[in-house]
């Protein structure tokens, strides 16, 4: 009779500890869309990967000291899964030049686009817009979208700021292939770079309805010695009024590219 009762509160156990990773496992698991994750949504990183990808301590920023506190360089941790860049020795001296040349020298400074993976981690939000075939990813900084090809891949035809897309579902994560850049592009504010040759492969993976961990593995010969990946939590908005707001960002990058023309002539840089 003990046994009996034993064994009928073990199987009650297990009937209600295997219901309840059921409804935890069906309340993680993301809305479906066409048998695949349903990415649809605003979504952000909550990091400082836009200041620099590897990990950085609080520092002023002595040109801009009117503003205070306000003009900092917040710490962040690395991103970085191996914890450094593997830079080649003279893509490191590229990478200190730029960063001492910053903010003049940053091409997101004159707004440009800026490229993959930096529009990702940037201090905005992008929206996923996802049907039946390709998926379209809109970033407000400079108007920036790019288009993710789910159908029909092909290589890229010319080199752009946002390199050519082509995506996969491998199970319940998207694999989107990224290549065609111009070189042009930083990765973040502190000067690290990659060149033309450079291929992103991201994985979007959901961790639940409304995380998505983000990963982004780097390969460029001619600047790294080896590849290197990046990783980090995406957060999806879920206001009821979230909205992706424009930030057309050329009136503001006028005076830095311009202001040889536009400064009065008293006001001119010195040609010395």
């Amino acid at each position: 009779m003990r046994n009996r009762l034993a064994g009928a509160i073990a199987a009650a156990l297990a009937v209600a500890v295997t219901a309840g990773t059921a409804q935890a496992q069906q309340q993680e698991r993301p809305e479906r869309l066409l048998g695949k994750p349903n990415l649809n949504g605003i979504w952000q990183a909550m990091n400082t990967a836009y200041w620099n990808l590897e990990a950085h301590s609080a520092e002023q920023l002595e040109d801009f000291w009117q503003m205070g506190a306000f003009a900092a360089i917040p710490a962040g941790q690395s991103v970085v899964r191996e914890g450094k860049i593997p830079y080649l020795p003279e893509a490191a001296a590229k990478r200190d030049e730029n960063r001492a040349n910053w903010p003049e020298a940053d091409p997101a400074a004159k707004c440009y686009m800026p490229g993959i993976p930096r529009a990702t981690y940037q201090p905005f939000p992008f929206q996923i817009f996802q049907g039946d075939g390709d998926i379209l990813m809109v970033y407000p900084f400079a108007s920036t979208n790019r288009v993710i090809n789910m159908v029909e891949h092909q290589p890229a035809v010319v080199d752009t700021w946002m390199g050519y897309s082509n995506g996969r579902w491998e199970g319940d994560v998207l694999v989107v292939e990224t290549e065609g850049f111009n070189g042009r592009t930083w990765l973040d504010r502190a000067g690290n770079f990659a060149s033309r040759t450079l291929k992103v492969t991201e994985r979007f993976t959901p961790r639940g309805p409304d995380h998505l961990w983000y990963e982004a593995t780097l390969e460029d010969p001619a600047t790294f010695s080896a590849p290197w990946t990046i990783e980090m939590m995406l957060y999806r908005n879920v206001e009821e009024n979230a909205q992706l707001l424009e930030f057309k960002c050329v009136p503001f990058a006028d005076m830095l590219l311009y202001h040889d023309l536009l400064l009065p002539e008293d006001q001119q840089p010195s040609q010395d």
